[in-house]
């Protein structure tokens, strides 16, 4: 398949047009960026291992009956996917309280969350992506009501597979990002990534931390590699 101009770049990747118009190619970059891009660095390897991890995980949430955009991984660091048209929201799923809500919210790191809790945040650096509800997302132009009904069961739903299927692994999925788009029939699937750039992960058994929060705490980066490696195996290799 030919590939063509560049359609955007991201703090991590880059969109590539296809000469199929129904489809995209998404690359995979090597930068690791935190503080909403302020904070950013290099880690040799990092894009194919991401690429990997998303196939995967999308893979999962296709065969279940919950659709993403992906269509096939294109080695070494990109993937195929539908071309959507994304809406500028992010949608965290969490099942522990961890990262930023235990800093707005009386929560304690490593609370159980049941049931799991759903937000909306604006995708939006210069206000530092605020957080929105249905009203918001209606009053903005971004998405109906029903639509945000939808995103959010759909959340909920790729939840349930995540957590059994990285539970099979022996890990335990603290919380993620997910983003949405929308096909030329206005229908709204699941599109971006999923990997330890937008997931929280630890080793069930130990608690170690499997996903960009060793960066945003300042490991060094090939601890940081090494975490994201152990990622790839088990999920990837499921070994």
């Amino acid at each position: 398949m030919k590939v063509g101009a560049k359609i955007a770049s991201g703090k991590t990747k880059n969109i590539y047009e296809l000469d199929d118009p129904s489809l995209v190619l998404i690359e995979f970059r090597d930068d690791v960026t935190a503080l909403d891009g302020r904070k950013r660095d290099f880690i040799a390897g990092k894009g194919a291992i991401n690429a990997a991890i998303t196939a995967k995980l999308m893979e999962v949430l296709n065969t279940s009956q919950t659709p993403t955009h992906f269509v096939k991984l294109e080695p070494p660091s990109a993937i195929i996917a539908k071309r959507l048209r994304m809406l500028p929201l992010e949608v965290v799923c969490r099942n522990i309280a961890a990262g930023h809500l235990v800093k707005r919210l009386p929560f304690k790191e490593g609370d159980l969350l049941d049931p799991p809790i759903v937000e909306f945040y604006l995708k939006d650096d210069e206000r530092g992506d605020p957080m929105v509800n249905k009203r918001h997302m209606a009053a903005l132009g971004l998405a109906t009501p029903s639509e945000a009904e939808y995103m959010e069961e759909a959340t909920l739903k790729a939840n349930e597979v995540l957590k059994r299927f990285l539970a099979s692994r022996e890990l335990t999925l603290i919380d993620f990002k997910l983003e949405f788009g929308k096909l030329p029939d206005g229908s709204l699937i699941i599109g971006d990534e999923l990997d330890p750039d937008c997931m929280r992960i630890r080793d069930s058994s130990t608690g170690r931390i499997l996903d960009k929060d060793l960066y945003r705490r300042g490991s060094p980066l090939e601890e940081v590699l090494k975490a994201y490696l152990e990622c790839k195996r088990r999920i990837v290799e499921g070994g």
